[in-house]
């Protein structure tokens, strides 16, 4: 058997289309949930290379059951396991801020790198650490970017040299950057002011006040949305005459992406590395291009 793909039922599309493009046969595993909360986990069949698609978003009891997964999987006969996570959790908590704080990244990230022999994911939300070599310690890791994906998103609406990218805070300017290189379009990166987490305000160079340009808001991550929230107000103000977003990894709600349209975002677009109701193009594509090797 070639590289067997499998995931729990609730992720079992976006895993079946990326088996699909590696021609790589698929399974889903058997998840029985106790009513005190616990987990019953079962695998079915494994290979030499078994591929785990896990997305970790709503992360606490998926890593629990992707534990117990990697554990049956082994007992099958799986020698290499790969972990295919397009939306990583834990990742911003890379530092004590305050004493006696856990550092959720590190404790994670020995978590799954003593269990999987790769890790693969798509623009994790890493600050302070820039490589998940750091975040995995003795696992292979690769990260993929979601730039190519979001450029083919706003390349679709129409001419890119009428698009300006923006990034909404100094940590968005990675994303931002890669998209506008992949449409040779120019990028600005606002300032933030964070109050709270739910309260930030942006601010823009005034070299930018470009009315009648179409800007799309672009980052790795909407979360609760109040950073591109801020930073439409301002575009507003500018003289947008559009305002988008796309961002590789959705979580918002539907009270948050009510707040995105009333600060004047007419529509935002993600990938389907979470599955959500702004899911508009599929990541597996990218991912099978990484993982062609594993089937080979």
């Amino acid at each position: 058997m070639s590289a067997l793909v499998i995931s729990a039922l609730d992720q079992a599309a976006p895993a079946r289309r990326l088996a699909d493009k590696l021609g790589a046969p698929f399974a889903e595993l058997e998840i029985h949930r106790f009513p005190d909360g616990e987990s019953l986990v079962r695998a079915s069949q494994a290979s030499a290379t078994t591929i785990i698609y896990d997305s970790l978003d709503r992360p606490n009891g998926k890593l629990i059951e992707l534990m117990l997964a990697a554990s049956a999987l082994r007992d099958l006969g799986a020698a290499r396991l790969v972990l295919v996570a397009p939306y990583l959790c834990y990742m911003r908590q890379d530092k004590a801020f305050e004493p006696g704080q856990a550092i959720s990244q590190r404790v994670i990230g020995r978590l799954l790198a003593e269990r999987f022999d790769r890790i693969v994911s798509i623009s994790p939300h890493l600050h302070r650490v820039s490589s998940l070599d750091t975040v995995f310690p003795g696992a292979e890791t690769t990260s993929l970017s979601a730039a190519p994906l979001l450029a083919k998103l706003i390349q679709a609406d129409g001419d890119p040299a009428d698009v300006l990218i923006v990034g909404p805070d100094s940590e968005s300017r990675p994303s931002a950057e890669a998209v506008a290189r992949e449409l040779s379009a120019p990028f600005v990166v606002l300032s933030k002011v964070r109050e709270s987490d739910r309260n930030v305000s942006s601010k823009l160079d005034e070299k930018w006040l470009a009315p009648g340009r179409a800007a799309y808001i672009v980052d790795d991550v909407a979360s609760t949305g109040n950073t591109i929230a801020a930073a439409a107000s301002v575009l507003k103000a500018a003289g947008a005459s559009r305002i988008e977003a796309a961002v590789a990894h959705a979580l918002l709600s539907g009270k948050d992406l009510r707040r995105l349209r009333a600060a004047g975002v007419e529509r935002l677009r993600s990938t389907d590395s979470v599955l959500h109701p702004t899911n508009a193009i599929e990541s597996a594509p990218l991912l099978a291009g990484a993982l062609r090797g594993e089937i080979e």
